[in-house]
């Protein structure tokens, strides 16, 4: 298992602490707020936090802000869930906490990381995230179910 690794900055604080998610919080705005999760249910975003690096924003001990990893440590890294509450937007959180994710010791010498998103472009270019080449889209394939969290709900 990881050490805890955590950054501060002013009244912030970004922490791998599983133990202090408030993971309430995260399934609320993964659900309702993202584009990429809707519905997703409580059970998957508990299994996704245990199976992944989690990087958390705090102010003042209050949850604004998360993001996961899926990675062996070692050749590859999935970036994921990544959000800012709306009110803490604007301030270079997003900046800042991809910094720490992209510093983190266990992260470092991955042949390659992914993401995917519909409108954070610039802020992952700024660390060196560029779209997949031509030549190499067709070397990638997926195996995507958009509707399985419509499908899955549990109530």
């Amino acid at each position: 298992m990881s050490n805890v690794f955590e950054s501060a900055k002013d009244e912030y604080l970004i922490s791998t602490d599983k133990q202090k998610i408030d993971v309430d919080m995260v399934h609320d705005y993964l659900s309702n707020e993202s584009y990429w999760s809707k519905n997703i249910p409580k059970e998957v975003v508990i299994r996704a936090i245990e199976n992944s690096m989690c990087f958390c924003i705090y102010k003042n001990d209050r949850q604004i802000g998360f993001s996961r990893i899926v990675t062996d440590k070692a050749t590859f890294a999935y970036l994921a869930d990544v959000f800012i509450i709306d009110a803490e937007r604007g301030k270079g959180l997003s900046k800042w906490l991809m910094k720490v994710i992209h510093d983190h010791p266990e992260l470092q010498g991955l042949r390659r990381w992914l993401l995917g998103t519909r409108d954070a472009h610039k802020l992952y270019e700024q660390f060196g995230w560029t779209l997949l080449p031509e030549a190499q889209v067709g070397r990638f394939m997926q195996k995507h179910d958009p509707e399985v969290y419509q499908r899955n709900i549990t109530t």
